[in-house]
């Protein structure tokens, strides 16, 4: 089976398949400590961020959705991930059937309203090509991205503690009315 990763254009970035080059700065944006904070906690080292890549590269392969790299127009590189997956996390019946919704930004970007921008050009897609319900974690902590998630009709499920920290699970039926 083949599929082929829709590349998205918004005013100013461009959503694309990742590629081949661009796993050194998924690699860097992974390792770095602000990024991971509120995520995993811990930055990953290379070799987990390369069974992250490959496995973003073969979502889209089986399920027809994925996560696409996040590249701001003028810029050489990708500076984060925006997209969707099944996490299969263990999590119940109410999260882990469902597509998981994420967003990852290198540092230098966040706070522009890239994020929102990105995830909502993501979830249109979403929206007018598979449908339905999906679902995010986030550490309650992360109040950008708790905002962003509220932003694109996320309401929380529960709250519980997931691998060391306190996490809200968050689902959306659909788009926001």
């Amino acid at each position: 089976m083949s599929r082929t990763v829709p590349t998205i254009n918004t005013p100013r970035m461009t959503l694309r398949a990742m590629r081949a080059e661009d796993f050194a700065r998924f690699a860097e944006i992974w390792a770095t400590p602000e990024v991971v904070a509120e995520i995993t906690g811990e930055p990953r080292p290379k070799s987990q961020s390369w069974d992250s890549f490959l496995r973003n590269a073969g979502h889209w392969q089986i399920t027809g959705f994925g996560q696409w790299a996040v590249q701001v127009h003028r810029a050489p590189q990708m500076d984060g991930q925006v997209g969707f997956f099944f996490g299969s996390r263990g999590l119940g019946e109410d999260f882990d059937p469902y597509p998981e919704a994420g967003w990852v930004l290198a540092p230098e970007i966040q706070g522009q309203g890239l994020g929102l921008e990105a995830a909502k050009a993501a979830h249109d897609w979403f929206d007018r090509i598979i449908a339905g319900r999906t679902v995010c974690i986030i550490t309650t902590d992360n109040h950008p991205s708790l905002k962003l998630a509220r932003k694109l009709g996320y309401v929380p499920i529960r709250e519980l503690r997931h691998q060391g920290a306190d996490v809200v699970l968050m689902e959306r039926k659909g788009p926001p009315v």
